[in-house]
């Protein structure tokens, strides 16, 4: 299967913060979510991906190629849509256009417009006027109109209300119809991952916890509740991290058939959210 980025053995180091032997593989026709709490290091691995940062040592490679003599090659098949406006705040959206269309050398005005009238943005209002939901869709007007393969989202819905978010995936869900584009969508904001993704990628601390399918993260990860008689320091190493109260305890597993029969019937065996997965191994008990 064709990877369309790969990440081998990344570090880069700032003051305080570090990207540690970071290696990932994105696969094409699929969505990749991307997640980890605030620090993180989902936008310093994005900003690698897109050659805003230089590793300090390791590769970053997309569709086969280094940035190394290829970079136009490589941008002309990526649309970026960031979180925050990317655009000239006193031209229109069809200004805009004239600006980017020609670093492109597959733009299709047809399929900007095509677009444009999809997701009701006008042309001739100034881009200040844009809500943060209309900044997001003409992004991805823009991205789409230059036929990208590679679609990287930087925490796209933050900020969006609810209605909206649900018609943005919607949207994603219909672009990957074809199984040509790729998306990778780093989000904090993990529920919508449950309707669109296909593998999840965890970072924490600024290292690869895992890339797994969907799936198999409900298959292999549980959250698991008993009395704390039933913990000693053997039993404790099968958690990630445990939660004691004077209730009793709860924990994360990474194998739910282990504990299953470790424990029988003596424990309450419960299916986790993204969201708990990674407050668990950010807590570490």
């Amino acid at each position: 299967m064709e990877n369309v980025i790969e990440l081998q053995n990344i570090h880069k180091a700032f003051n305080g913060f570090q990207v540690k032997d970071f290696s990932i593989n994105v696969k094409k026709g699929y969505v990749t979510g991307f997640i980890g709490g605030n620090g993180a290091g989902k936008s310093t691995t994005i900003k690698l991906i897109m050659n805003l940062l230089q590793q300090d040592s390791g590769t970053v490679s997309l569709f086969g190629m280094k940035y190394k003599g290829h970079e136009k090659e490589i941008k002309e098949r990526i649309g970026f849509v960031y979180d925050e406006n990317v655009f000239y705040e006193n031209v229109t959206l069809k200004d805009m256009k004239k600006i980017i269309k020609p670093a492109y050398k597959n733009w299709d005005d047809n399929t900007f417009q095509y677009y444009v009238e999809k997701f009701e943005l006008p042309l001739n209002k100034n881009m200040k006027t844009f809500s943060k939901g209309m900044k997001m869709k003409a992004s991805l007007a823009i991205a789409l109109a230059h036929h990208a393969e590679l679609i990287i989202m930087d925490e796209p819905t933050a900020g969006l209300d609810p209605i909206f978010r649900r018609e943005l995936l919607n949207i994603l869900h219909e672009l990957m119809q074809d199984g040509e584009k790729t998306i990778f969508f780093s989000t904090h904001i993990t529920t919508d991952l449950d309707r669109i993704a296909d593998y999840i990628t965890f970072i924490h601390k600024g290292e690869h916890i895992f890339t797994k399918e969907f799936y198999k993260i409900e298959e292999e990860y549980a959250i698991v509740k008993g009395k704390l008689d039933l913990l000693d320091k053997e039993t404790e190493q099968e958690f990630i991290s445990i939660r004691k109260t004077n209730a009793g305890f709860e924990a994360l597993t990474a194998d739910k058939n282990r504990v299953a029969n470790i424990f029988g019937d003596s424990v309450i065996v419960e299916k986790p959210t993204l969201e708990d997965i990674m407050y668990y191994t950010k807590k570490g008990w």
